[in-house]
């Protein structure tokens, strides 16, 4: 099973999550493939479609992200992980996301009883979130676990599995993990 991984972090404090994470993954059987997005050249995306009508499949902007969505066309497993900034991904996430456009179709079916994309690939990878919070905020983290769904959704994830651990929690942290990665991978 390949699996993808976006580190969302701006810096590399994690509170130890990343490698829990690894070894989650590593666990499952999963060979994960790290891209840390504060390291990497992810231009924002143009709106421009070029994806879908002048080079269907790939960004026209030739930077880091062609290899991203390759690598996430390819995958299993979609793991983003991140610190949870008014219950969404962090700024260096979302961008990359953002830039994932290509791997979907510019046609539109409906899926689930709503208006989606379609799939560009058979396989579509299953997707799981991981964020963090200093501290236990229930409303952040409802709202986390429902844009990790909602993603989901629109990329047809087979499995989708979301939670957020806080500073406060450090001693249930490997467990939420294992549970987070168990739920996609089986």
């Amino acid at each position: 099973m390949n699996a993808v991984l976006l580190d969302g972090w701006r810096d590399e404090e994690k509170a130890g999550l990343l490698p829990s994470l690894l070894g989650a993954l590593a666990q499952a059987g999963a060979q994960t493939e790290v891209f840390t997005l504060r390291e990497i050249a992810i231009a924002p995306c143009l709106g421009c479609f070029g994806c879908w009508i002048k080079t269907p499949g790939e960004c026209v902007i030739d930077d880091d992200a062609r290899r991203v969505a390759r690598a996430v066309a390819e995958s299993d497993v979609l793991v983003l992980f991140t610190p949870v900034t008014f219950g969404g991904y962090s700024s260096l996430l979302k961008g990359a996301l953002d830039r994932m456009i290509p791997n979907l179709s510019p046609f539109f079916q409906r899926y689930r009883g709503e208006t989606h994309h379609a799939r560009r690939y058979a396989h579509p990878p299953s997707l799981a979130g991981l964020g963090s919070l200093p501290r236990a905020d229930r409303e952040a983290e409802r709202i986390f676990k429902t844009l990790v769904e909602r993603n989901a959704l629109n990329l047809q994830s087979p499995r989708v599995a979301a939670t957020v651990v806080s500073c406060e929690g450090r001693g249930e942290v490997r467990a939420q993990v294992g549970a987070l990665v168990e739920a996609v991978t089986r």
